[in-house]
């Protein structure tokens, strides 16, 4: 087996080129973060097929996995849900129509503030999200079979890094 810094990837031939034009840039930061967007593309299209194998696309997946890892009763606020979803309040509208639709959440007044309502998973709705999770699980484990379980954790560990700096602000958007 070939060792994997041999062998030229995308991103690599993409570097090149852009090296030759500029060579005065440093393209460093497309050698991470574009790896990471083109395996976010790349994966995509095979978790979207298992959603869809469930009957679910993507949106609608994201509300009830939210539910669901909310823990019983598997009850949020819409505004806790397009919160945590990072969506509009109309977008999460959507969605929320066609899972009711679907009988896979219901929709209640809240028993603490009769003006305000709570969305919640039925038992159908807390089926299909676990069994669309591990079905999503199992498929995304296959790609990392390339690498060991130390090279995934030190990966894994990497990434977190990156991710707690952006998120809280060690980094700012140069734009």
């Amino acid at each position: 087996m070939r060792n994997g810094n041999e062998e030229k990837d995308h991103v690599d031939r993409l570097q090149a080129q852009w090296t030759a034009e500029l060579p005065d840039l440093d393209t460093e930061p497309m050698t991470i973060l574009g790896r990471a967007y083109r395996l976010s593309n790349l994966v995509r299209p095979s978790i979207e097929e298992t959603f869809a194998s469930f009957g679910l696309d993507r949106g609608e997946f994201d509300v009830i996995s939210t539910l669901r890892r909310s823990g019983p009763p598997y009850r949020l606020t819409p505004t806790d849900l397009y919160t945590l979803l990072m969506i509009s309040s109309g977008g999460l509208t959507h969605r929320l129509d066609r899972l009711q639709k679907a009988e896979l959440i219901v929709r209640e007044r809240s028993a603490a503030d009769g003006r305000s309502s709570v969305v919640g998973l039925t038992e159908k709705g807390i089926a299909l999200a676990e069994a669309a999770f591990r079905a999503d699980m199992a498929s995304e484990a296959r790609y990392l079979e390339v690498l060991d379980g130390q090279e995934r954790a030190a990966l894994a560990g990497l990434l977190k890094k990156l991710l707690i700096s952006l998120e809280i602000g060690q980094v700012s958007d140069p734009a």
